[in-house]
């Protein structure tokens, strides 16, 4: 009977002590000295004072890679409108060493072996809208110069090339371009 008393009477201190935690006593410390008690009343956390110093950090980083990033994305489109010009030159010297001509095409006439008028793998995901002509001055047997504009409502509108805009090509091997060729062309 004596045991059922003991145990009766722990398990009433337990159930009234059930929210005390014991102190860490002043031996116990954690690894780099300090004590492993909680101050009372202060919740573990972050303010909102440090929230916003993290913030604002987060944003001026952001404010300053956002433009290096623009640029390099407008430079990674401006080099798939160069490979597609190239590529539709050497379709040109294919056609004509066969035909003896250059062909005309352009999104409304598609011309003669289905040259494709975009640059990338379909319409909707190219910058830039491809079209050939003869050279000014010149008939389209003898050149043919093809052009790359860029964000055309063929294409993505949402890509603009302000350094260069349209870029060209001839088949004299002149490069060019609508505002500027220095940076336009390697």
């Amino acid at each position: 009977m004596a045991t059922r008393t003991h145990a009766a009477a722990a398990t009433a201190i337990g159930r009234r002590n059930a929210g005390f935690r014991p102190a860490v006593s002043a031996g116990a410390r954690s690894r780099t000295g300090t004590s492993c008690t909680p101050v009372p009343g202060h919740d573990a956390g972050f303010t909102l004072v440090e929230l916003m110093i993290v913030l604002t950090i987060v944003c001026i980083l952001g404010a300053l890679a956002y433009p290096s990033y623009a640029g390099y994305t407008v430079r990674v489109r401006r080099v798939e409108g160069q490979v597609a010009l190239i590529d539709a030159m050497q379709r040109q010297e294919r056609y004509r060493l066969q035909h003896q001509t250059y062909v005309e095409f352009s999104a409304t006439e598609p011309g003669a072996d289905g040259f494709a008028w975009w640059s990338g793998s379909s319409a909707s995901a190219s910058a830039y809208e491809l079209d050939a002509h003869a050279c000014p001055g010149r008939e389209i047997g003898d050149c043919v110069e093809i052009r790359a504009r860029p964000g055309t409502a063929r294409v993505d509108m949402r890509f603009r090339d302000p350094d260069c805009g349209a870029l060209t090509l001839d088949s004299t091997g002149h490069q060019g371009a609508e505002h500027t060729e220095a940076r336009c062309w390697p």
